[in-house]
């Protein structure tokens, strides 16, 4: 089991940036693979980017491509979202999750997850 916390969310104009963290606890860091997902109000929980365990291996969905970037730092027991030009439909509460083993992007694959942290992009 590893338990996750989110932070670095906030408010922020379209165009910006932030970087969220997620601090985890627990020896066995290094040997989840991560991952990133977020919620809007009246929608599912989808899909971000995820990483592996080494942060040999990223995967990314389609919208946010070329303006966020995941990594980790093992040493640390931290994974990281860079997250630049940022539009208003970027807003949502962003999640933190790991799963021991390979990279996956379901939403069901991921049993530990993270309290979650506000992101809002006005326009």
């Amino acid at each position: 089991q590893v338990q996750l916390v989110e932070s670095g969310g906030g408010l922020v104009q379209a165009g910006g940036s932030l970087r969220l963290s997620c601090a985890a606890s627990g020896r066995t860091f290094s040997s989840y693979a991560m991952g990133w997902f977020r919620q809007a109000p009246g929608k599912e929980r989808e899909f971000v980017a995820a990483i592996s365990w080494s942060g040999s291996s990223t995967a990314y969905t389609d919208s946010v491509k070329g303006r966020f970037t995941i990594s980790r730092d093992n040493a640390k027991n931290t994974m990281y979202l860079q997250m630049n030009s940022l539009k208003p439909e970027d807003t949502a509460v962003y999640y933190c999750a790991a799963r021991p083993g390979f990279v996956r992007v379901g939403v069901q694959e991921y049993a530990n997850w993270g309290p979650g942290t506000q992101v809002t992009v006005s326009s």
